[in-house]
């Protein structure tokens, strides 16, 4: 008889959870997005599985001081629509940086992860923060170093 290998399948009990914390000072905020999405969804680990919610938390902190370039910060129009007609709302970077510096990163982040509920389950396990203390000492978060280079433009 042959012995067929079958695909693992992780369990609810398999998956840990751990806490990361991000420095987000002078990172290239595209790059900083694409690096925190598969942490979120659990790509880094050996038990991920497509279907299941296996990633860890994020705790980013300096949301305020993220980089990018002088013209991407005069030209980048955050866009939202009420549902009503007219109601498209539009913002640029450098106000929104200024008004709620958290939401940046979190919109940057969300448009990497799946558009499912499976993705609005991922990004709940993003907190984000503009300067550099968070309330999530108790968690005894790890610093990531996502290997970045640093820019100031």
């Amino acid at each position: 008889m042959v012995k067929r290998q079958t695909t693992y399948t992780p369990k609810p009990d398999d998956i840990s959870r751990r806490w990361f914390v991000v420095d987000a000072a002078d990172v290239p905020l595209g790059r900083l997005a694409s690096r925190l999405a598969p942490i979120l969804a659990g790509k880094h680990k050996p038990t991920y599985a497509p279907h299941m919610d296996g990633g860890d938390f994020v705790v980013v902190v300096n949301a305020d001081k993220v980089a990018v370039t002088s013209t991407n910060s005069q030209n980048k129009i955050y866009y939202r629509h009420s549902g009503y007609p007219g109601g498209l709302k539009e913002e640029s970077f450098e106000s929104l940086i200024e008004r709620r510096p958290e939401a940046v990163i979190e919109r940057a982040v969300r448009g990497m992860l799946p558009k499912t509920k499976l993705g609005r389950r991922m990004i709940r396990k993003l907190k984000v923060y503009a300067g550099p203390d968070h309330p999530h000492r108790a968690q005894s978060p790890e610093v990531l170093d996502l290997a970045i280079r640093k820019v100031s433009f």
